[in-house]
């Protein structure tokens, strides 16, 4: 029988199946109406020293426990997250702004990833065998990794780190963001009764925190989820000790639209993959670019699907697109909108936002009518509900438009022809790229980025290789004969 939580208390960091106090504490908000949250731990210097000590002290037995116990063990943790639901839930909505629904939908999929992690084995590989020698390719784990997990999907995207991670034999400290340090803390605290000491800890803090990891110089690896700009900086931070990272970076995804679609069957998809957790995921579609023989009635049937999508608290009825999350990324996306009557952009849809703050971060959803290619709002990532529908005509000049930026995340094209879609699918730069789709993600597929958009992959046997050294073991046969 697992323990239900009590999510309004976090009485510290979970380091060693511990809680450990802090002596100063610090709370987020609830972005839907500015209310104050719970006070949770601000880490110290020192608090980073005995986690870090006590994962590398876990991973000597860790390491060496068999794939069928520690699959176990991550099966069991599934469970306890599964019976916690409802209250964990409530806990994102609250914390993150994203609507109950789609809350529910995160938990499902992290549970569905958890699972699925349990059965993924990165065995090692014979490369040559012969009556000389047998040459063989290990993937010992490479010991303490971290992960720092952004505010805009921070349970799928936490223990989307944590399950390869423990998978392959490593230890795992997790960092929360300080925008949404609830849940983390809580899933930490399930860890508690189902992981040895030292194997799952979670550490909340402000922005001082990161650094203290990436600089740590007895962490192995530094998997670290979020913008381009801070992705730099938590690369340069590492290479002072030569870590092993993953850096999963922000994007701007095109989508090309292509002249044979049925445009009343894809419309409510493109829609809602454009201001789903009101723009908010780094893998939506940011630039749409619609062929020009069909681009008026594309961006008419656009407009009104997304007149049809609610704005408002997670927790209020049919609401498709919360609040954005914090002061600062409201901020962002309030200067963006600013750009429309500086820059005369036509807009098709939308362009208005609430002014009044103090009851909740609320933008509504708003589509620019084919602004020019190097304006702000298609040159940079808003993340923030508004959107660019752009017109092409060529497959030659829309493949050079979509692969013109320095971010390469996602990708995808929409046709009824297959094999043109394909075709187009395989010149678009970009870690994933879908054919009548976008944002389709599953744990045994990679997802990562081009360019700009990061280093390495999350998911699937290549991230899991990722947690990994790779170690050439030589056994020759016949030198005593």
């Amino acid at each position: 029988m697992v323990a239900k939580l009590d999510v309004t208390k976090y009485p510290g960091n979970v380091i060693n199946n511990k809680f450990v106090p802090t002596t100063k504490t610090r709370h987020s908000i609830n972005p839907s109406t500015v209310e104050i949250l719970y006070e949770v731990p601000v880490s110290t210097q020192d608090d980073v020293d005995k986690a870090v000590k006590h994962a590398r002290t876990a991973f000597k037995t860790w390491s060496k426990t068999p794939f069928e116990e520690r699959a176990k063990l991550l099966l069991a943790y599934a469970d306890a997250v599964e019976a916690n639901l409802d209250e964990l839930e409530a806990l994102l909505t609250k914390e993150q702004g994203k609507p109950l629904g789609l809350a529910h939908r995160e938990f499902e999929m992290t549970i569905k990833w958890l699972r699925a992690f349990a059965t993924m084995e990165v065995k090692e590989d014979i490369l040559e065998e012969n009556d000389e020698r047998k040459i063989i390719q290990t993937f010992p784990p490479l010991g303490v990794c971290c992960g720092i997990v952004p505010w805009n999907w921070p349970v799928l995207l936490g223990l989307g780190k944590m399950g390869p991670a423990l998978m392959t034999g490593n230890t795992f400290i997790m960092k929360p963001s300080p925008f949404t340090p609830y849940c983390g803390l809580k899933l930490g605290e399930l860890g508690m009764s189902t992981f040895p000491p030292g194997v799952f800890q979670v550490l909340s803090g402000g922005d001082d925190l990161g650094p203290m990891l990436t600089e740590h110089p007895d962490i192995n690896k530094i998997s670290f989820t979020g913008s381009c700009a801070t992705g730099k900086k938590v690369m340069e931070s590492c290479s002072r000790t030569l870590k092993r990272v993953t850096l999963e970076l922000g994007g701007n995804d095109p989508a090309i639209v292509c002249e044979d679609v049925d445009i009343e069957k894809i419309v409510p998809k493109i829609a809602t993959l454009s201001f789903l957790n009101s723009g908010q995921i780094c893998m939506l579609v940011k630039r749409l670019y619609v062929h020009e023989s069909i681009y008026d009635r594309f961006r008419d049937a656009m407009v009104a699907f997304t007149k049809t999508m609610k704005t408002g608290d997670g927790f209020g009825k049919d609401i498709t697109i919360g609040p954005i999350q914090n002061r600062m990324q409201y901020e962002k996306v309030k200067d963006m909108y600013s750009e429309i009557s500086k820059c005369s952009w036509k807009v098709a849809f939308g362009g208005e936002i609430i002014k009044d703050a103090s009851k909740g971060y609320f933008i509504t959803p708003t589509i620019i009518d084919n602004p020019p290619d190097d304006s702000r709002i298609v040159t940079e990532e808003p993340f923030g509900p508004i959107l660019p529908m752009l017109k092409w005509s060529s497959e030659e000049e829309v493949l050079e438009r979509a692969n013109s930026l320095e971010t390469g995340l996602g990708a995808s094209v929409w046709t009824k022809d297959l094999t043109r879609g394909e075709r187009m699918a395989r010149e678009l730069s970009a870690g994933s790229v879908w054919v009548n789709s976008h944002f389709d993600v599953a744990p045994n597929v990679p997802f990562g980025g081009h360019k700009s958009s990061g280093i390495g992959s999350e998911w699937g046997m290549t991230g899991f290789k990722g947690h990994c050294n790779s170690r050439s073991v030589w056994v020759w046969k016949k030198v005593f004969d």
